[in-house]
């Protein structure tokens, strides 16, 4: 299966509107990738990945990357320095347990938007919403159908 059809329209747009809600907690900035087949380590694609679509380059380097590879059915979540050096260790330890357990029982468009809810929602505490805030990377699913 392609990365870019793993969801349904419909699920897209549920994701979508996850990551517009979180975004409505914190100043961070959530993106969701897809990629139809990885190889190597999960983290660090997922990394190269968020070095790719711009993700280190927002103000407070707060961004957040939901990665997953369908065919393989591995995936990480990872945030930039900014959160890296405000959060505790285990930070994202409940979030990946989370996703891990809708994942392994098949819902993947629940899990994500479970992730993304969390996220949002423990970022708060550290980059809440400011008035003046602006979006600074796009809210839509990156896709990647051509395998490594």
């Amino acid at each position: 299966m392609k990365a870019s059809e793993f969801f349904t329209k419909e699920q897209q747009e549920q994701i979508r509107d996850a990551i517009r809600e979180a975004e409505d907690l914190t100043s961070g900035e959530i993106r969701v990738h897809i990629e139809t087949k990885t190889s190597g380590n999960v983290l660090d694609r997922a990394s190269w990945i968020f070095k790719r679509i711009g993700m280190h380059g927002t103000a407070e380097r707060n961004g957040v990357l939901f990665y997953l590879a369908v065919t393989n059915r591995k995936f990480a979540v990872i945030g930039d320095q900014g959160i890296n050096s405000k959060v505790p260790e285990d930070f994202w330890d409940n979030i990946k347990a989370t996703v891990k357990k809708h994942f392994s029982e098949g819902r993947f468009t629940e899990g994500i938007i479970e992730g993304i809810s969390m996220t949002g929602t423990q970022l708060k505490v550290h980059f809440p919403f400011r008035k003046d805030d602006i979006n600074e990377l796009p809210d839509d699913i990156s896709f990647e159908d051509t395998p490594l």
